[in-house]
């Protein structure tokens, strides 16, 4: 009996799409990874690099260039492709160029028969998400955006670091925009199980005085301090999305922060946001609403408000 390859596209092979196709390979995620590109030659020069690693791999995962009219079979279509912003530019600066690459993306690939799975990296990233949802047509629950995911990384090395632990044994989510707008729920911020609140409290000898705020804003900005140094930010970002496709391919049922719909979950509707879902082979299998105090409620709704105000420049009655 022939088995099913599980084959991921990825559209974008710059810095992102390459880290990402390197990062499924080294990990033997899938079988198949088809690199697509407007620029064909840099798609078959990135693909002929990432062959060249199999040698030395646990596993023989093929490599080609391909196109959108290949991508009926495909489970994955991870879309990295978008403007990149100028010198001075934010993300939602490239909101307008970024929704037309991804209609000239989506469109051709739902001609092909696709009925998989959509990753969005492309920023602004909860906007294209929601932009590409309308464009597909597929059921919300197929259509994830990285959101959060690597915010929430950034924010427990920073808490890994001011508590000189392990950020694995953090607990923590930045929900919301991937944005200026993020928030951080504390109430629900644990370190070994232990509230990170208390943490502080039983540790000022250690941790001194300990500014909340200014630990939500060097999340926000973190990227942009890679990006200040090194022109873009791809590892974090592709390994994130690896971590999204591997619990979709393998059906593991985790729990992260991904950039999914609301649908009254919050009181929240009609917005692509970054809260904590239950991934598995179904996509977004649920929503994980956590208990947030009122106040963390409120910075949530105005991260969601702003999300909403950019889709409705896209022409969506919100």
């Amino acid at each position: 009996m022939a088995l099913k390859s599980r084959k991921v596209a990825i559209v974008g092979t710059g810095l992102v799409g390459s880290s990402t196709a390197f990062s499924l390979i080294t990990q033997g995620v899938c079988e198949e990874i088809l690199m697509i590109d407007l620029n064909k030659e840099r798609a078959l020069g990135e693909a002929m690099d990432l062959n060249h690693c199999i040698e030395y791999l646990n596993r023989n995962t093929k490599v080609r260039a391909g196109s959108y009219e290949e991508c009926g079979d495909v489970d994955i279509v991870v879309i990295t492709a978008g403007a990149p912003p100028k010198p001075g530019q934010t993300r939602i600066d490239t909101l307008h160029l970024s929704a037309k690459i991804a209609e000239s993306i989506v469109n051709p690939i739902m001609k092909s028969g696709f009925k998989g799975y959509f990753i969005i990296i492309s920023n602004p990233v909860d906007m294209i998400a929601y932009h590409v949802y309308k464009l597909s047509g597929l059921p919300k629950s197929h259509i994830i955006g990285t959101g959060t995911s690597v915010d929430s990384a950034r924010l427990k090395n920073f808490i890994g670091e001011l508590l000189k632990v392990d950020p694995r044994c953090v607990q923590a989510y930045s929900m919301g925009e991937h944005g200026d707008s993020q928030m951080v729920p504390w109430s629900h911020v644990y370190v070994g199980g232990k509230p990170f609140l208390k943490v502080i409290e039983d540790n000022q000898d250690r941790v001194g005085d300990v500014n909340l705020n200014n630990l939500v804003l060097d999340t926000a900005k973190a990227g942009w301090e890679v990006y200040n140094r090194k022109g873009t930010t791809y590892y974090g970002i592709a390994t994130a999305a690896v971590a999204i496709i591997k619990a979709i391919i393998n059906d593991e049922n985790r729990i992260m922060p991904v950039s999914t719909l609301l649908d009254g979950e919050y009181g929240e509707f009609n917005v692509f946001t970054g809260v904590p879902v239950v991934l598995n082979g179904t996509g977004v299998k649920e929503v994980v609403e956590i208990d947030m105090l009122p106040e963390e409620l409120n910075k949530f709704k105005e991260s969601n408000d702003f999300i909403r105000k950019c889709i409705s420049e896209l022409g969506y009655e919100i």
